[in-house]
Formats: structure tokens, sequence, C-alpha cells
């Protein structure tokens, strides 16, 4: 069979990067003399801390307010440059620490080794862990680079990083560990298509995750006939790269739970027959495996973060592509499940490739089961950039995603799964359709794959929206942000089976 030309593709290029960016993190009293930076956290009100050597008043005259997430540069001619970081009132959360640590870093970032005093700054409630693991989060996060690809890397790293009067070193580890996970699932996103197809990822994933204790099957084409994924090979079925599907499993002696995960893999969506239109749309659709990224990314880190339960991955991987072979609009599929599914938009794709891997979940046996989806451009029209919705049928299940988010400060806000609509994917031929009507685009999304869990506890994220960022912005850097990566492992250390 054909294959994509791959000569402009380096035999070696690293397509796990982020093993590179090591980060020493310490825990201090005070800041070392080698430090080149200490950052300062200052209120909007009261007394200007003496590290900073302005006043209230001079502060002002520079435009600084102190607002939250605000910074200003004061040289020094003796001792490190100090960087004013604004928390408004102050008595911060963890949230907003992460975010005040990214903008203390991303304001230091010609600088290696950084002290930052935001500990201050936290709520006298918080707990003195989540406070440590949100600032090594924001700091580490806003440094990010991805830099693979270019000759002459500019990026000055985050080389060490001292936090004063912070937590435990096991809070440091464990949230690098989290930041390397939403790292890496950057990496992957940001990789271009012909560098990383499907039989990549796969490769991949074959040699690190029994690196970091995972099982790792992959099946190619023939395999996936054999297991009946109709919807996964229907949406490949226009593209000279083979799919493959990413079976992961992290397996634990005593499991207080089995969990299932899956993403969506589409390697680059052109929309195959319903091809997209040629606008900046395109460019992102590297990013449309942004999904499985997160479930790969986030299961390397579930051994480091000692997580108690089994966990089965899938990573559904195919490009979407035009051609004469391709899927045409009124095919009929036939999925994994046995279900048949018309299709009447090839450009509807990443439910179907879902759709298969969510009968194999429950097929499994698993206790509950979470899919992420770079799925519908409804969800960014519904909530835009920053916050991703999620829609279940099992309340108690999106509670604990829920929980996760606000733990990771990737936000979600929860829609209905209005089963009202499902009339929208009625098909004259076949048992389902594809896609529904004009409106409520992401529900009826959600209601097409919850067709395939029956009874399983089951939430789905929406990522479409939330999988990149056109600006530096807190803890997202411009370009795939790396959303749910870090959600989906802090989910997976707390699931508590529902039945």
């Amino acid at each position: 069979m054909l294959a994509r030309p791959n000569f402009l593709v380096p035999a070696d290029f690293p397509l796990d990067p982020s093993r590179r960016r090591e980060v020493d993190v310490r825990i201090v009293s005070s800041a070392p003399t080698d430090a080149q930076v200490l950052g300062v956290p200052v209120t909007a009100s009261g007394e200007v801390p003496e590290a900073v050597g302005l006043g209230r008043a001079e502060l002002r005259a520079l435009g600084f307010t102190a607002s939250q997430g605000a910074t200003l540069v004061v040289p020094s001619g003796s001792g490190p440059t100090v960087i004013a970081v604004g928390v408004g009132d102050g008595a911060l959360g963890t949230g907003q620490l992460r975010d005040a640590s990214a903008a203390l870093a991303r304001a230091a970032s010609g600088f290696t080794r950084v002290a930052s005093l935001l500990a201050e700054a936290a709520d006298p409630e918080e707990e003195a862990e989540p406070v440590t693991e949100a600032l090594v989060e924001g700091a580490v996060l806003a440094r990010y680079r991805y830099d693979a690809l270019k000759t002459d890397p500019t990026t000055v790293p985050l080389e060490r990083l001292y936090l004063v009067g912070g937590g435990s070193d096991a809070a440091v580890q464990r949230a690098l560990t989290l930041a390397h996970a939403g790292m890496l699932a950057r990496d992957l996103a940001s990789a271009p298509p012909a560098h990383l197809t499907a039989t990549r990822f796969a490769d991949l994933a074959a040699e690190l995750g029994p690196q970091y204790g995972l099982e790792v099957d992959v099946y190619d084409r023939e395999q996936l006939i054999e297991l009946g994924c109709g919807g996964l090979l229907g949406v490949n079925a226009g593209s000279v790269e083979e799919p493959r599907m990413v079976r992961l499993r992290y397996r634990v002696e005593h499991p207080a739970g089995h969990l299932g995960l899956v993403g969506k893999g589409i390697m680059y969506d052109s929309g195959g027959i319903a091809l997209k239109p040629g606008d900046v749309m395109h460019q992102a659709m590297k990013m449309d495996m942004s999904g499985a990224a997160a479930v790969f990314s986030a299961m390397l880190a579930l051994r480091d973060l000692d997580c108690p339960s089994d966990v089965t991955g899938y990573l559904m991987c195919t490009d979407n592509m035009p051609s004469g072979s391709a899927t045409a609009l009124g095919d009929v599929l036939h999925m994994r499940s046995g279900t048949t599914v018309e299709v009447k938009n090839t450009d509807a794709e990443g439910r179907l490739v879902m759709a298969d891997a969510l009968a194999l979940a429950t097929e499994e046996g698993v206790d509950a089961v979470i899919d992420i989806a770079t799925l519908t451009g409804a969800a960014l029209r519904a909530l835009g950039t920053l916050i991703a919705p999620v829609f279940g049928n099992d309340q108690r299940i999106v509670d604990q995603v829920m929980s996760a988010s606000r733990r990771s400060g990737e936000e979600l806000w929860q829609l209905p799964l209005d089963r009202r609509l499902r009339r929208q994917l009625d098909s004259v031929v076949a048992d389902l359709a594809n896609i529904g009507g004009p409106h409520a685009g992401a529900t009826t999304a959600a209601l097409f794959l919850a067709e395939f869990v029956g009874d399983t506890p089951w939430a789905h994220l929406d990522i479409a929206g939330t999988m990149q960022s056109d600006r530096d912005d807190a803890w997202r850097t411009k370009g795939p942000t790396g959303f749910g990566a870090r959600l989906l492992a802090e989910f997976a250390t707390a699931f508590a089976p529902t039945r």
C-alpha cells in the first residue's frame, strides 16, 4: 500500500523531547545567593515587601497596580533581579497561585535560576502540599516551548526553581510528574502530521509504555478488521497511512477499581470527503489527536503517582483524508458493538473512532469510562477557549471529574445530556446517524457516544475549544495546551467506583 513520503522526517526526530526538560526544584527557607531572580508577591493595598525596593507610589507611577497576574521587573544593583508579582488582595487559592507562578516564570524567561516567595500569598486555609504543587506546575508549564524543529532554539530553560517556605519534596515530585504529562501532551500535539502518524504514535507508545509500567498492545489494520472496528476503519478508508489502535494497561496488585480511558487520535483531520474550509482551521488539525495525547501522557504518570486503580486506555489513531477510497456521505459503517451507523458527514469522524473503543472498554467490564476528544466546534462556540464541557450518564462520576478539574486547574462546565435531542440521530437506513441537526452539536455528539457505553458509568470531555491557546496565558503557552493530561491523571489517582 502507498504511504505518505517521509523523506523530510529525520529518523531520529525526538517524539518525546519533554524528557530533556528537567527542572531542579528545591524547598528552601530563604532565597539562595545563586538565584538570578527573586519573585515577590505584592498585594493591591497595604505594605509593599521591603525586598521589592520600591514604595507603593513608585510602583503606581510605573503602572504596576498589583492586580492578579501583573508583573514588574525591578533591576537590582546587587543581588538577584526582583520581579514583583501582583496578587490582588492576597490569600490566593491553588488555581490563582498556579497562575501567579506562571506569571513569574514567564517574566523571568531570560533567567535559568528563579526563587519564589509566592507561597507567602497562599490562603491560610490551603494546605502546604497543594500550594507547592500549584507553584511548581505553574512555573514549569509556563516556561514550556516546543523547539524540537528549530535548528537554533533561543529558549532559555528553567533549570532551577527555589520555593521559599514551600511544602515537601514529595509534593514537588508529584507536581513535576503532572507537569511532564502536560508537556508531553503538548509535544505530541505540536508535532507535524508527517512527523507523528498513527503508526509512529503507536511505535512511541510501544517504546515508552513499558518504561513507565504499562502493558502495550498495538492493533494494525488486519487486527482491527478482525475486531470489527468499523468506525476506525471507516474514517481511515481514505488514507494511505494505516490506522492503529493502542491499548495501554496499568495494573496494581489490589486495585481499588478498574477505569477505562478513551482518547481521540485523529492525527490530521482534513474533514474527509466533507472537506474543511481552506482557512486557519486546517493549520490546527494536527492537534485533532489531543485527546489521545492526553490519555497517553496521563497513563505514563500513573506509576509515579501511585495510582491505586487498574486503568485501561485506548488510543484510536488515524488521519481523516479525502481520496477515491474514502468513506462517502451515505455510507453505512458496522461498528464493534454491532450498531450500524449512517455517515451523514465525514467531518464528524471523531465520534466514530471513539465509539469502537467505548464498546471495547465496556466489554472489558470497567467500572467507569472517561473519553476525551477534540470533538465539536459547538463546544468552542458554547464555552470558548478556557473551559471545556463535560457530559455524563452518572452524576457521581461527573462530580469526580469536576473535582479533578479543580485540582488541575483545567476548567470544566457540565452541560446537560438532554436525551430529548436523541431523535436527531435517527437514520432511515441504519441504527444511527453520525450527526444531528444544526443546534446543540456538542450535546448530540455526546448522545451519539452514549449509545456505545450502555449502563457503564461514563463521562465525556469535549476539548475542541481548549486544545490550543492563541497567546501565552497563565500556565497555558501559545499553541497546544495539553489540556486534559493532568486532569485525567488526577482523576485516575482519586477514582472511586460508583457501582
